[in-house]
């Protein structure tokens, strides 16, 4: 009699497994052609560009099997499936960002005070090969990157891949034209630094997954007063709300009510009002709601 459910969605998001398996075939086709290359040439800059793809190429391998997992039906043991594999997956991803960044700083200011030959002409060639395929696999990925935080982190990846191209073409111009080879070291912390902040954005974001926090576009106490103001609600405790995963909410709350509407057909009627009015103002429609008579209520909130 007290305990209701509204349940939606049962995935986070639309089937992006295509996507993610045309971007990693680009990224994996470049990583071998970078790989070589670094090692012909003596690049740092490229060979920097070719860790860091091989890094793309390892999270979408991460996000594609992730995306597949995440697709298994719920049971007996996972409630929710294997949904919540898409953040571990973006988990994943982030940290193996962070190595490679760590990685190419520390050698890249190694290089500064010893810097080695680069064959400047074959790396512009080579890191113009990496920013096409890296603009391909951008355009596969658009769509999907508002979606999912699976396919996100493999999007900001990409990015970061982009501006590291351009980072290694400039490095070549610069050696062929002036012959200063530290411009090669310059530009491998300059991937690094643009690695970081995209990673640093993406385990934000799966902490506060993992955390349980309040979803970001989310103002739990706006929603609490959109339940308050339906008719015959006196108040609302215990409301929670977390991110399952990428598109996937959901909500608890304890609902007073005036003693009139405890009834069956009363509060048969409200639990449709208040799961339409989450799902039309928040966008939320995985919801649970316990119904509780005011002199049931001890009137606390201890929680947010």
């Amino acid at each position: 009699m007290g305990h209701s459910h509204n349940h939606g969605p049962t995935a986070g998001g639309a089937d992006h497994r295509g996507k993610l398996a045309w971007a990693l075939g680009l990224a994996a086709s470049v990583l071998v052609v970078e790989l070589v290359g670094a090692f012909w040439t003596g690049s740092l800059a490229l060979l920097s560009d070719a860790g860091h793809m091989a890094a793309d190429s390892l999270g979408l391998v991460f996000a594609l099997v992730a995306a597949s997992l995440a697709r298994r039906p719920a049971n007996a043991k996972r409630t929710y499936g294997m949904k919540r594999i898409e953040v571990l997956a973006a988990l994943s991803n982030g940290l193996i960002v962070v190595a490679i960044a760590v990685g190419v700083a520390v050698e890249g200011v190694r290089r500064l005070a010893q810097p080695l030959p680069v064959e400047a002409g074959p790396v512009m060639v080579l890191a113009g090969i990496g920013l096409a395929a890296n603009g391909a696999a951008l355009v596969i990925l658009r769509s999907g990157a508002k979606e999912s935080i699976n396919v996100r982190g493999s999007y900001l990846e990409v990015i970061g891949d982009s501006l590291g191209s351009v980072a290694v073409i400039v490095s070549g111009a610069v050696i062929a034209w002036t012959g200063w080879l530290q411009a090669d070291a310059v530009a491998s912390l300059v991937i690094a630094g643009l690695i970081l902040p995209r990673a640093y954005s993406l385990l934000s974001d799966v902490i506060r997954v993992l955390m349980e926090a309040t979803p970001k576009d989310m103002d739990l106490e706006e929603v609490r007063r959109h339940l308050e103001e339906l008719p015959g609600v006196t108040s609302v405790h215990d409301l929670h709300a977390w991110t399952i995963t990428s598109g996937l909410a959901s909500l608890t709350a304890h609902v007073v009510v005036e003693p009139e509407l405890f009834n069956p057909a009363a509060y048969h009627s409200l639990l449709d009002q208040m799961a339409g009015c989450l799902a039309g103002h928040f966008d939320l429609t995985h919801s649970t709601f316990q119904i509780e008579p005011a002199d049931h209520a001890d009137g606390a909130d201890p929680h947010p």
